[in-house]
């Protein structure tokens, strides 16, 4: 399965890892991973990380990214993880790059590099890693394993979503026996102070739901300041609060940013990622995201959802 991409990594001394942008604990912790992994297995070889900050996972180890600059990219290999789009890379220097190649378990879109290696039966891109690792006899380090086993419980919902199987626990299995701490992991993971507490029961108090079943939170500029996170920590980290909910088949979040307004798109069952693609996002069946210009663009999403569950799409 990783055969071309073990060769193209032979082939380069420099080796560039890309991302998307705000990233989450798969899209880091593969980053991260593999940076370990190519270093204990080719300690000749340079290789780097770049992307934009780490946000709330600014706890993991080696969460800063190198400064790189462009004329290292004339003979380098940079490699995409994590990533259906490239509109949704962070640093587009990738093109720069003597090779390219991609990793990634997202719904396949089209081609972004000139190695793909995509397969959307993983629960997570970190879990792709273990399997490179694994097939091309590369060691994995304890700093490796850790990265990867945070991308691993973040991306399957702590082992609870769809693409979780026996391949998932068999790779956190291996992970665990590099000498994984699971405190050090779960402790920074999950702690909340009170304030994280109010935050949440607040943001519960936003919580609308269309008539087929779509619930829904608008944050426009002046409640993200309320909230006292980024849009982007905002986003994400608050998707999910509306999961679980009688009656709710999809869910979202619409947050106002800079840039635009971030949406994350949720389902327990039903296929989203089709409307999220025609917004100009990506992502999987039940989980995915986009960015779209204004509200009256996210309130057209939302119809299209709406729609989705009411079984008129």
């Amino acid at each position: 399965m990783f055969e071309d991409f073990i060769q193209a990594v032979g082939r380069h001394d420099t080796i560039i890892l890309h991302r998307h942008s705000h990233p989450d604990g798969d899209a880091l912790g593969s980053q991260i991973g593999l940076k370990h992994i190519l270093l204990a297995a080719y300690p000749q070889k340079r290789v780097l990380t770049v992307g934009d900050a780490a946000g709330r996972y600014a706890f993991m180890a080696d969460s800063v990214m190198d400064s790189v600059p462009d004329e290292m990219y004339r003979d380098a290999l940079a490699v995409v993880l994590d990533t259906s789009s490239p509109s949704l890379i962070s640093d587009g220097r990738y093109t720069l790059a003597a090779e390219s190649a991609r990793i990634d378990h997202h719904l396949f879109i089209g081609p972004i590099c000139q190695v793909e290696v995509v397969d959307s039966t993983f629960e997570s891109c970190c879990g792709l890693i273990v399997s490179l690792a694994q097939e091309a006899l590369w060691p994995v380090p304890k700093a490796a394993a850790e990265a990867l086993f945070i991308g691993m419980v973040t991306d399957s919902g702590r082992f609870r979503y769809d693409q979780t199987n026996a391949g998932t626990f068999r790779r956190a299995a291996f992970l665990m026996e590099q000498g994984v701490d699971l405190d050090q992991i779960y402790l920074p993971l999950y702690r909340e102070t009170l304030s994280d507490k109010k935050r949440r029961a607040a943001f519960a108090e936003k919580i609308r739901v269309t008539p087929h079943g779509v619930g829904y939170v608008y944050s426009d500029g002046a409640a993200v300041a309320s909230f006292g996170l980024s849009p982007d920590d905002l986003s994400r980290a608050m998707v999910n609060e509306m999961a679980d909910l009688e009656g709710v088949s999809i869910w979202v979040n619409f947050t106002e940013s800079p840039g635009g307004v971030l949406c994350e798109l949720r389902s327990n069952g039903l296929n989203i990622n089709p409307i999220a693609v025609k917004y100009g996002g990506g992502g999987h069946k039940k989980a995915s995201g986009a960015r779209v210009r204004d509200r009256e663009t996210a309130m057209a999403m939302l119809c299209d959802l709406d729609a989705l569950a009411g079984g008129e799409a």
